[in-house]
């Protein structure tokens, strides 16, 4: 926690003061363009990854970047999701996998998960993700997985309609930790680097 304290204390000292104009607009303006949803992994940060200031990016991260597919009924996800697109009306949404996702891996190298109940069962959500799998790699299932949730997240109303309306894009992107680069499995040039 230690570590923690002094960040905060870096940030009011620091960081606080050079973008006091920026919170000083943000605290009665929120108006994200962009639905970013990634991993939970502490390697991957989205506002570093893309170079965004705060209110920038609308962050959703799950373990494996699970996007489960719309289900009537509470979940904080779908709530996410539908707050970003029908409420902020944000204009793009990304689901961004990564390079040696330990959900990925799990699934790739068939973990025994049967000690960890809630895991197992949260990554049923990417059953589509193997089923398109070729073989065990866990770079192919990272790739697929991203394709799979992005398909999951078309079936979101609120993102179903505003694909109809062409009011949203979905962009599906693989952040590699080791080099640094980024790969767009959806854009023009699909498999390029963004």
């Amino acid at each position: 926690m230690l570590d923690l304290a002094e960040g905060v204390a870096r940030f009011q000292r620091d960081v606080f003061p050079a973008k006091e104009g920026l919170f000083a607009h943000l605290a009665g303006h929120h108006a994200p363009r962009t639905l970013f949803i990634s991993c939970s992994d502490a390697r991957v940060v989205p506002e570093l990854l893309t170079g965004s200031e705060p209110g920038d990016l609308f962050v959703i991260r799950t373990a494996g970047n699970l996007v489960p597919a719309y289900a009537p009924g509470s979940d904080g996800v779908a709530a996410s999701i539908e707050y970003a697109v029908a409420v902020l009306g944000v204009s793009d949404i990304v689901v961004c996998g990564h390079s040696a996702c330990g959900a990925m891996t799990a699934l790739a190298q068939h973990h025994d998960l049967s000690g960890a109940p809630a895991i197992a069962d949260w990554l049923r959500h990417a059953d589509a993700s193997r089923a398109r799998a070729d073989g065990s790699a866990v770079d192919v299932l990272v790739r697929e997985n991203v394709l799979a949730q992005l398909a999951n997240l078309a079936t979101h109303p609120s993102v179903a309609g505003a694909l109809a309306a062409h009011k949203v894009a979905l962009h599906g992107w693989v952040y590699d930790i080791p080099t640094g680069r980024v790969e767009d499995l959806t854009g023009a040039g699909a498999a390029s680097a963004v």
